[in-house]
């Protein structure tokens, strides 16, 4: 358009921020993923020379999320940030995956330019639907030229990829960074940024990504009193090419479980061992037997490690 020097490009997915309820006063009986990303952006004002254009690249609830639609993600995400009037990305998701696909995107993309997910704890059918201020605030972001690399923006914060995570089911503000904090707070439309953003270098490039039923398996299992290793056997019988296990503190492991895992590993399967704490990171030492996680929570271990395998 006349007058528009550059454009943000919003990708939506579904999730809350796209959902409805039968009334106003619901926030749980909600169907997620309803609104198209052209009800979304409907009466929202682009940032000062800026336009937007939107794109429907999935309509799912996040708890749903598939490495499909992340190849399909990755993919679009790559072949906007090549465009040179695109100035960032503004993606909408569902809160229940977000963090996950944060940290996919960071590791595949690492881009120069902002790509900035948001969404909502509430429908857009609620008395108090927060989409709208959180979809504003991650378009001020992704427009504010201070932003690079993928972060969530969520509840007036914004948090970097590595280090999101959804700490509340229910409460609008359910977003936090542990114990690094956010990096900026969105202010009436401008960032008042409190560290560094967080430079990073692709790990796996997006358009060499396989088709997702060829990325190599990649489990989650749980430590905890009473723990043994049948879960590890019948996932190494069953075919797993990786395991993460979240440990107690400093990713202590249940000695039956450990050792489950450690005849997996000599067997030639990957693990990584993670904390199943909120905050901190696991702290490795000379005696350990299994691999620490360096630093990233189960579920962010997960991605890292299925994408270390892809180069295997």
């Amino acid at each position: 358009m006349q007058g528009h020097k550059g454009k943000l490009v919003v990708l939506a997915t579904g999730g809350t921020i796209a959902g409805r309820a039968a009334s106003a006063g619901d926030n749980l009986g909600y169907q997620a993923a309803q609104l198209g990303v052209e009800q979304l952006l409907a009466g929202l004002a682009p940032p000062a020379g800026l336009s937007i254009e939107g794109e429907q690249v999935a309509q799912i609830d996040s708890k749903d999320m598939e490495f499909a639609v992340w190849r399909a993600l990755a993919q679009r995400c790559a072949h906007w940030l090549a465009q040179p009037e695109v100035a960032g990305i503004v993606l909408t998701h569902g809160t229940d995956t977000m963090e996950e696909t944060a940290f996919f995107l960071q590791q595949v993309l690492a881009p120069a330019k902002p790509v900035v997910l948001t969404g909502a704890m509430r429908p857009a059918t609620s008395i108090a639907a927060d989409g709208p201020q959180n979809l504003a605030d991650a378009l001020a972001v992704a427009a504010s030229g201070q932003a690079r690399g993928v972060g969530v923006v969520f509840a007036g914060s914004v948090h970097g990829a590595a280090d999101v995570q959804k700490v509340h089911g229910y409460r609008a503000d359910a977003f936090a960074s542990g114990d690094a904090g956010p990096l900026a707070y969105v202010e009436e439309g401008r960032l008042r940024v409190l560290r560094a953003w967080p430079e990073g270098v692709a790990v796996r490039d997006a358009g060499s990504l396989a088709d997702a039923d060829q990325w190599p398996r990649v489990e989650i299992v749980l430590s905890h009193a009473g723990s043994d290793g049948a879960i590890v056997r019948a996932l190494v019988s069953d075919g797993v090419r990786g395991i993460v296990v979240a440990g107690t503190g400093n990713g202590t492991v249940h000695h039956r479980l450990e050792e489950a895992l450690l005849q997996a590993q000599q067997a030639g399967v990957a693990v990584r061992r993670a904390s199943r704490c909120l905050q901190g990171r696991v702290l490795p030492h000379a005696g350990d037997r299994l691999p620490a996680a360096e630093g990233l929570t189960p579920v962010k271990a997960r991605i890292a490690l299925m994408l270390e395998l892809m180069g295997a």
